[in-house]
Formats: structure tokens, sequence, C-alpha cells
């Protein structure tokens, strides 16, 4: 008796299904289709077009956009009349105005496109040609082509010279680049300490204090590399930047020039040397993310950190790097045999100088939070590089070699932790650096020394619209007992550090030498009186009197092509004793100066492909730099023209 109304409901609802399949069928038969393909004017399939119907009295629309082929399909058309539309950016647009569909209907056809201008090569590689409206060419200009060329003198529009079309097959791609520099300084130089400017003779032996630098330098680089040019690593590469320089002093001081007064007051030289010439392959990928693990060998650039303050150079050298993490984690491992270096070019020569540098560093990109960037390093620097002279009593002499002769050794290890980015509106740049090892005969103290020394640098700005104020700070310990057996001064490997106005500053523009001692104060782009015989030629020298530099700053963007930066930096020694026992002379006092200096950046093209830097700088010597040179204002005035194709 149950089983009756189940029997019944279930019958009701096969009946009600058999309705609803009959009423869709009929349904379906009453709606129309519309198929077909889309070509040019020259029968070639157009891919990616979209295809509209609008329903002239509903104002209803369907559309379909078209497959590798130029097929579209679009179903569900409601019989009635309407209008078939296509827009595209390539083409004329096309409009079949009055398309009448019936009920059940299935309508095929072409729909050919033609060109906006009568003297337009059609094409099917689409991917070459669509570019967006900004880089066609205005009405009526362009000549047979209405999209912008390639040309081989442009560097922004399509150029085959600069990687963007391959040279071969599909990714082997080039970059020719060619750049000249032009730098004039005008300064006056520090006179000895202790010799009036009035006694007769004085211009006859030493000059007046003023010269001029006149540096031009032609620099070409070609690179053939094969890969992706956008997000993908390189398979591989071959980069060579070879650079011919030219370089003129005039000064009206002896012992400028030249160590010798016998040389003059004038000099002119030309360099040719290879900045650039490595190798590179991709070793193999890190996961589906283009992290990866490559390696390059040969003379190569490579800073060790943000801003340059240990190592930042290019030398010959083999390094691996890569990254995991979707490139959050980035790290290197390297190994560089230096190589000597041209004494008025700063450039590179093929002699070696005995000189080993090790570096490993790990960066963290958006650690804590985003935008901040932590790093990790340790650098080892084992240097043979210059020998000392002892005379037959066992004294150290300089510089004359008598008696025997000894190696001088230094293996210095560094280890440093440092962070870069932002943190909300405060932009941060930090690092410490702590030294050790030893110096197997410290030409100061003459006697090995134990290396015991510590850096720390600390910027702070923040973005106000056009303008950027910033603070510094920096420390590099100084040796306060330089004839005992450690050595706790200070010394990179080869810094050029951005800290303090940089170029802009006269105390990191200029190199300062102790006169009648055959040693620098400070070398040339560097910032540590590290006392060495040359920055560029002599070894790290840890017993030195070490800096503390306070330093306020202002960047402005006046305009879109115009930059300035102004600077103020109240430099002071960390100890004295150093300076007192190379000199011989006691109560040196440890105020160094006032760097004061004003830069101007004008980019006329809003590009760098033209950069125009000039500025002038004023160092004020405070107690100690009158002491152990001159309480003349000291200043330097220059202009940098930069011109890259």
């Amino acid at each position: 008796m149950r089983r009756r109304p189940v029997a019944k409901v279930g019958l009701a609802l096969l009946a009600f299904l058999a309705v609803g399949v009959a009423s869709a069928a009929a349904q379906g038969e009453q709606l129309a289709r519309i198929e077909g393909t889309v070509v040019n004017n020259a029968g070639a399939p157009q891919g990616r077009v979209t295809v509209r119907m609008i329903n002239l009295e509903s104002g209803r629309e369907r559309q379909a956009v078209t497959d590798a082929n130029g097929r579209f399909s679009i179903g569900g058309l409601e019989p009635g009349n309407y209008e078939l539309r296509v827009d595209d950016t390539l083409y004329a647009a096309y409009r079949l105005p009055s398309l009448t569909l019936a009920a059940g209907q299935d309508e095929a056809l072409e729909v050919v496109l033609q060109p906006m201008r009568p003297d337009f090569v059609p094409t099917s590689d689409r991917w070459a040609l669509e570019f967006p409206d900004w880089q066609r060419y205005p009405e009526g200009q362009g000549g047979d082509y209405p999209y912008v060329r390639g040309r081989a003198l442009d560097p922004f529009n399509q150029n085959i010279l600069k990687g963007d079309k391959p040279v071969l097959g599909q990714d082997i791609f080039m970059v020719l680049t060619g750049i000249s520099e032009t730098s004039f300084d005008f300064r006056n130089v520090p006179t000895p300490s202790g010799v009036s400017t009035e006694v007769p003779g004085f211009e006859e032996f030493f000059g007046r204090g003023t010269g001029y630098s006149l540096l031009q330098s032609f620099i070409g680089s070609f690179e053939l590399f094969k890969g992706d040019t956008a997000f993908k690593p390189r398979t591989w590469a071959v980069r060579v930047t070879p650079v011919f320089n030219l370089n003129y002093l005039n000064t009206q001081e002896r012992n400028v020039v030249n160590i010798s007064p016998e040389e003059g007051k004038n000099r002119f030289e030309n360099h040719f040397a290879l900045q650039e010439a490595f190798g590179e392959i991709k070793l193999f990928d890190v996961g589906p993310n283009y992290d990866s693990v490559s390696v390059r060998g040969g003379i190569q650039p490579f800073s060790s950190d943000f801003r340059g303050f240990l190592f930042r150079d290019n030398n010959m050298g083999v390094r691996a790097f890569g990254s995991w993490g979707r490139n959050r984690s980035q790290w290197n491992a390297a190994y560089f045999n230096q190589l000597e270096k041209d004494t008025n070019s700063f450039l590179n020569t093929l002699d070696r100088r005995d000189q080993q540098v090790f570096i490993a560093n790990y960066y963290r990109q958006d650690t804590f939070t985003l935008g901040y960037t932590i790093t990790a390093s340790f650098h080892a620097n084992i240097d043979q590089g210059d020998e000392f002279f002892f005379d037959h009593n066992g004294f150290l002499v300089r510089p004359a070699p008598i008696g025997r002769i000894e190696p001088h050794e230094v293996r210095a290890y560094y280890v440093g932790f440092g962070g870069d980015g932002h943190i909300g509106r405060l932009n941060l740049t930090h690092v410490f650096y702590q030294a050790l090892g030893r110096d197997h005969l410290n030409g100061i103290a003459a006697q090995p020394a134990d290396i015991n020394a510590q850096f720390a640098a600390l910027e702070l700005s923040i973005d106000k619209d056009w303008y950027r104020p910033r603070a510094t700070f920096v420390f590099a310990s100084g040796d306060g007992t330089p004839d005992d057996d450690e050595a706790r001064g200070f010394d990179a490997i080869f810094d050029n550090p951005n800290v303090i106005g940089g170029p802009f500053s006269f105390w990191n523009r200029q190199g300062i030498r102790l006169a009648g001692t055959g040693v620098e104060l400070v070398g040339p782009a560097s910032i540590l009186p590290a006392m060495r015989s040359s920055k560029i030629e002599g070894q790290a020298s840890f017993v030195n009197p070490g800096i503390l530099i306070a330093n306020a700053g202002l960047d402005m963007e006046l305009t879109p092509k115009l930059r300035s930066l102004i600077n103020a930096s109240y430099l002071r020694f960390h100890k004295v004793e150093v300076l007192q026992a190379v000199l011989f002379q006691e109560g040196i006092r440890k105020d160094l100066g006032i760097d004061l200096s004003v830069g101007f950046q004008w980019r006329p093209f809003l590009n760098d492909n033209a950069i125009i830097q000039g500025g002038l700088s004023i160092f004020t010597p405070l107690g100690g730099f009158e002491d152990i040179l001159t309480g003349d204002t000291l200043y330097d005035t220059f202009a940098v023209a930069t011109f890259t194709y």
C-alpha cells in the first residue's frame, strides 16, 4: 500500500523532466548562431580579434575572440536584426550594419579587414605589429609605415644594437654601448706645513698651490648574450669593455706630478685598458620562479656592499652567484686576483699585484618589513705586494734598497653586517665591519702587528615631495699606540664609497698626501685616512689615525631635468698618535676640518644618455689639518660631461 504514492511521485518527476527537455530543445531550435573567420586583405588569418554581435532592437551584445586560425563562433542569438562589429588597432573598423537572423539559423561568413592606409604592408605576425598608440607616427608622417621603426642611431626604438631584437636565431641578443666622459677639475693643492708663503723663493720651489686637470675617457662595451630580455636569467653572456684615457695635469707646485721635483709641474699621458672582459654561464635553475645559479669569469665589476665601503672595483676574478625564493635571497662567492692599476688614470694594467681577495656575501630582501634588505658578508684580503728594505744593521729604511729585502704580507679578514632600504618613510643605510688578521711587518710600527679594527656607517633620510634631507655618521677606528704589536686603525681593501656627498665632497674626491712622508693622508675616491703609500698601488695599512665624520645633506629635484646636492661635513681624527710618530711632531689636534659642497646634475633629455654634472667643494681646515698641512682654505671646482649611446 505504501509503494503506490512513491510510484506516482516518480512518474510525475519523469513527466516534468521530459517536458523540460522538450522545452529546452524547442528553445534551442529558436536561437541562432553565427561563425566564421577573420582575415586581412592579404588573406592571412587574424588571431586575438574581438567580434561583437549587437541586437539592434534590444541592445544586448554577445562577443567572441578569434583563435590562432582566425576562427570565431557566437551562439545563443535570439532571432532579430543585428550589427556585426570588429574594432582592431591594426586595421580599419569593420561594420556589417544589418544582419537578420531567423530562429534556428546557423550563419557562416568571412570578415575581411582592410588597412587604415592603402600602402600598409599586411602581415600575420601581430606580435610584431601591435604597438601602443604613443609609438605611432603622427598622421601624415612616417613614410611608408604607420608605426615606429627601429633606427641604428636611436637607442630607444627597436634597436638591434641595444638588445631589442635577436641578432641570431630567436634568443641571442647584442648590446653595443659607447660612452664619452670628460672631467675637468680646478683646485688648490695643500702646501707643506710650517713653510710660510711669504718667505723669499717659496713660489720658485713649492709653487702657488693651484692647478687643474683634464681627463677624457672613451669607453666602448660589446655584449653578446643568450636568453630573455625580461625576467628570465641569461643562459650565457660575453662582455668586453675597452677604455682609452687621456689625462693632463697642470700644477704650479712641484712634487705633485711626481715625487721628484725634477719631473716639473705638468704631465700629459694616455692609457688603454680592459675594464671588462668576462664570460658568464648559467649552471642550473633553482625551482620554477627564475631563480638560478651562474658563474662569471674574467675582468668584471663588483661591489661587495650597498655603498662601496669595503670593496668596489673592476678586476680579474671568478664569481659564482645566484638566488632562491623568487629572487628574495641572493648570494655571491667571489675570488679576485688583483691587477695593478695605472698611477694616473686608475685603470687596469695586465700586471698582477700578488693580491688575492675572497668575498662571500648574502642579501635578503623584505626582511622584517617590505622594502628593507639585510646583508651579511665575509672578506679576506691576502696581499703580498710590497717589499721593505733593511740596512746592514737591521733598521727599516725607505725608499732606497739597501741591504736585505723582505716581503710585506698583509692578511686581513672582515666580517660585516648591514642593511639598506626603507622602513615606512624613513630611508635607512647602515653597515658594520670588524677587521681581524695580521700585518707581518707594518711600515709604521716597524714590527709585526695583529689587526683589530672597526668601521661603522649610518645614513638616514626622508623623502618629502621634491627634496630629501639626509644625516650621515661614519666611524673608522684609529690606532692610539702605533709602536705596539696591535694595529687598530681600520683600512679597506679597495673602497669607493658613495657617502657624505660622494664625488662632490672635497675629502672624498681629492687625494691628499703628507709632505715628506711618501704616504697619502687620504686617497682619491676614499674617506679613510689610511696612511698607505697609495690607494691603487700600496697595501692596506691598519696603523692609521682613523676618522669620525658627521654629515648633513639635502638632495633636491629642482626640475625633472635638474637635480641639486648640498652637503656639509665635520671631520675629526679618531687618534692622532700615528701622525705624531710619522711627522715627529707633538701636539697635533684631532679636529680635521669642515667640508662644504654643492653639486648639480642636469639631464637635458630626461634620460641618462646625456648627463652634465658640476660642483664646488670647499674644505676649511681646523686645528689638526693646520698642524700637519696648511691652514689655507682649499677648494675644488669641477665639471663632468658624460654622453652615452
